[in-house]
């Protein structure tokens, strides 16, 4: 028995174990090396990550423990570090490129015992031959293993280049039998061939793998101030972006930055091809692999994803599928995305793009066009798109993107914004149908109408000349023609595009349509706004309606705002503020998420709010609304949107006494083929109502002629004018011509009771008169109209001083009365010296809490849940000072907030 074995166990735990003389030489000859069997020093820059190592203490509970990771993760390092601070015995070995022959493992492993601290007894023996083991050694070493009462902690650095299947099993033997008594590490780059699910599956091992060992963007800061470069948290995440938490790559872009004058600047923007990560990838993953592999590589670089067959495109060879599965296994940053497909590392990609334009020149676009067809084939159209764009192939791109009918992308999908940027590069040299009627759609998006009518011209004669099945086409052409046909305000010509677009839908294929409903959404909306033009109403409604309450989703989201912001506008032409308002809210708050320009029902919604914010007399609200729409897209050509536009403006005007500007602010300065009756009718309302302020009812009552009597509002307004004018018989024939419909709002009723009030009290009916502006008052408490009574002239004023009128008005259009106390109460909380300013949100729930709306009203008013509305009601008796619903809506008052 060994001198070792004779001390007691207890003892020798606590004491500093004996290591044999590493004197020995290899099967074939060979001293032992030394620094094979040392833990790695740590570079003074090495940071401590303590949640990989409190991981890696559960590799005493586990026989095998993983450490799987490409080159430069990190591994070795985490590993040494874990080790040192283990109790022995802890065997440390690092494997190079000649051990992978049975008896020279073996022996290398046996010597890491020895040096470790716990040597095999002479009876396991030491292997004689390099390339072969004895079953009886293996037994032998399992066996004392097996007997130890403390484990041996075994690492094995880098034993990606042990690649021996034979090897494998042997030491899954050893471990096996070894029981409690070894404690296995691997520490690699490729995936060991071992049984490892077997482990996994009964819980015998602890992994570590890439995604694990990246460094978060805490740790990356970390890391670089030990580098001395000290970095904002957001500029680490950057960085950690781009690298993916590497830890070569991190710790090499560290000491470039510290060279630099700025490293902040240059973590950001450095180029990877041109920079020590470049050296590092080149040579450790892209020099290691073979001419065949190499090319591959290079060739996949300008692909974000790639599949064999996709790869096999680009080589024009057939083996991309065992060459991607090696790469994979080897972690050669060649990373598995699911379903066969891959992806490059994001700097390794930069710098293989970078080294192919020097290795194979002038190659790469057609790489691009390569990838472009086969991505056409087999239906992935963005990235067809993106690859025929970088091989200025617009033939293609364009021609793929009709064929596919996903020209209504341009306009609607979280994507339209960066397909209209991919497509403003496609320069004049481009002619086919399907680039004509890209440019075409960009044009018509933008709003102009003649170059998108020239451009969809020639689309239409090369199609007409074409015999192929074009249905694609020729139905992206009618979309198109109904856009034309709305901004250029023309019933007949958007109904003949839309019968058009419902014949071809009959001969596109039916998955087509399936895959983009935007394309409907969008043509029906176009049909919807120029019918609201038009002032044909229920038709517009019934159209718009279908898209408003279409099944959602990203592509028809910008048609589904639009839609509601039209259907607001309806409501509120019809008399309906509150439901306006409603439809208006949804439509704008959709749209105020981050992301592309706001479609135009943000705009229309915006307008409509800010017409209701003028008929409740929150002029700095309707304002503000005003002011929002000034620079958003798609307003100066839109006929309905400018003449929304200019109906808000023109009311804020006269609400604010400016009559002149009024009238100059009500035309809208767009041009249209069929004149707009309401549209028309508000422009005769305001400026009969400027000649009547200026004190000529003569001109007044002749403007009123151009007003429609088919639009209650109008209609209404006009009868206030005329009876204003001493036209009392002409009023109360405009307000005859009102029929009690559902369609008419509260608007026209509150309108229509003040006109016949006022013509009581010319009459000197009192009663009549009251009980008239009584019902006016109820029926605009709840919708808080205002400017029809501020608006009604001095005749009001005596009557609104009557207790039963004045009680009526009393909260939201005259100061409540003071209540009397019972007895004095606590003084009220001290005003804040600095007002804290109300969310949008909060404000919108405090208006509706002064109209003495519940919880459960303002939720289903605002589209909201209970819950938030509570919570917002909490904040804002806090900004407010206050504990109650009434003691807010006074304080609010009081700072003129409502």
């Amino acid at each position: 028995m060994s001198a070792v074995s004779d001390i007691p166990a207890r003892a020798r735990a606590s004491e500093v174990p004996v290591v044999t003389p590493l004197s020995h030489t290899d099967p074939l000859g060979n001293p032992f090396l030394r620094t094979r069997f040392a833990l790695p020093a740590r570079p003074p820059t090495y940071l401590r990550r303590p949640r990989l190592v409190d991981h890696l203490d559960q590799a005493f509970k586990t026989p095998l423990t993983l450490l799987n990771g490409p080159a430069g993760a990190g591994k070795t390092l985490l590993a040494a570090e874990w080790a040192s601070r283990q109790s022995p015995p802890v065997a440390w070995l690092s494997f190079d490129g000649g051990d992978d022959r049975p008896g020279l493992f073996w022996a290398y492993v046996l010597q890491a015992l020895r040096a470790g601290g716990a040597p095999p007894s002479d009876a396991v023996g030491t292997p004689v031959n390099a390339s072969r083991v004895g079953r009886r050694l293996l037994s032998t070493l399992a066996s004392e293993l097996n007997d130890r009462e403390r484990p041996v902690l075994l690492v094995l650095d880098e034993y990606d280049r042990v690649a021996d299947a034979k090897i494998a099993e042997q030491l899954e033997f050893v471990l096996h039998h070894a029981g409690q008594g070894l404690r296995l590490v691997l520490v690699t780059r490729t995936e060991p061939l071992l049984p490892l699910h077997r482990y996994r599956a009964v819980g015998e091992l602890t992994e570590i793998r890439s995604a694990e060992l990246a460094f978060t963007p805490e740790e990356a800061a970390a890391l670089l101030e030990l580098h001395g470069v000290s970095v904002p948290i957001e500029a680490a995440r950057t960085l950690v972006d781009r690298t993916r938490g590497w830890a070569a790559g991190l710790s090499l872009s560290a000491l470039a930055a510290r060279e630099n004058s700025d490293p902040e600047l240059y973590l950001k923007e450095f180029e990877a091809d041109r920079s020590t990560v470049a050296d590092f990838l080149l040579a450790e993953v892209l020099k290691r692999q073979t001419r065949e592999t190499q090319d591959l590589l290079l060739r996949v670089s300008v692909l974000d994803r790639f599949c064999p067959d996709l790869a096999n495109a680009l080589t024009q060879r057939i083996d991309a599928e065992p060459l991607l599965a090696g790469l994979h296994r080897e972690n050669a940053f060649v990373e598995r995305l699911g379903h066969s497909w891959y992806q490059l590392h994001p700097l390794f990609r930069e710098i293989l793009r970078a080294h192919l334009r020097v290795r194979l020149p002038g190659l790469e676009p057609e790489l691009h066009r390569r990838a472009a067809r086969w991505l056409r084939r087999h239906g992935h159209l963005p990235e067809t798109l993106a690859h025929s764009a970088a091989a200025d192939d617009w033939d293609l791109a364009a021609g793929a993107l009709v064929d596919d009918l996903a020209i209504g992308r341009l306009f609607t999908g979280p994507n339209s914004h960066d397909l209209a940027q991919l497509f403003s590069h496609m320069g004049p040299e481009a002619r086919s149908p399907a680039t004509d009627l890209v440019r075409a759609a960009h044009d018509l998006s933008h709003h102009d109408l003649d170059h998108g009518l020239a451009s969809l011209r020639h689309a239409e004669e090369r199609l007409a000349d074409d015999d192929r099945d074009l249905a694609a086409a020729r139905l992206s052409c009618a979309l198109l023609e109904a856009l034309a046909a709305r901004l250029n305000g023309c019933p007949p010509q958007v109904e003949k595009a839309a019968e058009t677009a419902a014949e071809l839908r009959q001969e596109v294929p039916a998955h087509l349509l399936d895959e983009h409903p935007e394309l409907t959404a969008l043509l029906l909306t176009h049909v919807g706004s120029t019918l609201l033009w038009a002032g044909r109403f229920e038709d517009a409604r019934a159209v718009l309606n279908t898209v408003a309450e279409a099944p959602g989703g990203p592509s028809t989201e910008a048609p589904r705002e639009e839609a509601m912001g039209h259907l607001a506008l309806l409501d509120y032409l019809n008399g309906w503020p509150g439901r306006a308002e409603r439809k208006a809210l949804a439509a704008v708050s959709e749209a105020d998420r981050p992301g592309p320009p706001q479609p135009t029902g943000s705009v229309i919604g915006r307008l409509v709010l800010a017409a209701v914010a003028v008929d409740r007399n929150e002029l700095d609200r309707a304002q503000a609304l005003i002011d929002q729409t000034a620079d958003l897209p798609f307003e100066a050509r839109d006929p309905v949107t400018a003449a929304g536009r200019a109906l808000a403006a023109a009311r804020l005007l006269m609400a604010r006494g400016k009559m002149r500007a009024a009238v100059e602010a009500v035309a809208p300065a767009v041009p249209a083929a069929v004149a707009s009756p309401w549209a028309a009718s508000q422009e005769a309302l305001v400026t009969s109502a400027a000649h009547l302020a200026e004190g000529r009812p003569d001109r007044a009552t002749e403007a009123l002629r151009a007003v429609s009597g088919e639009q209650p509002v109008c209609a209404v307004e006009a009868a206030s004018i005329q009876l204003a004018a001493r036209g009392t018989a002409a009023a109360f024939d405009l307000l005859d011509s009102i029929h009690a419909e559902e369609r008419t709002g509260p608007a026209v009723t509150v309108r229509a009771a003040l006109v016949r009030a006022r013509a009581a009290d010319a009459a000197g009916d009192t009663a009549t008169a009251r009980k008239l502006l009584a019902q006016a008052l109820l029926d605009a408490r709840r919708e808080r109209l205002r400017r029809p009574f501020l608006d009604a002239g001095a005749w009001i004023r005596p009557h609104m001083a009557t207790a039963s009128l004045h009680h009526l008005a009393a909260g939201w259009l005259m100061p409540a009365p003071p209540l009397p106390r019972e007895r004095p109460g606590p003084p009220p909380p001290p005003a804040p010296l600095v007002v804290v300013e109300l969310s949008a949100r909060e404000h919108d729930v405090l208006e509706r809490v002064a109209r003495m709306m519940s919880t459960e009203e303002i939720a289903a008013d605002l589209y909201l849940s209970v819950n938030t509305v509570k919570t917002h009601l909490k904040s804002v008796y806090r900004k407010l000072a206050v504990n109650r619903r009434g003691e807010a809506v006074r304080r609010a008052r009081d700072l003129r907030m409502l």
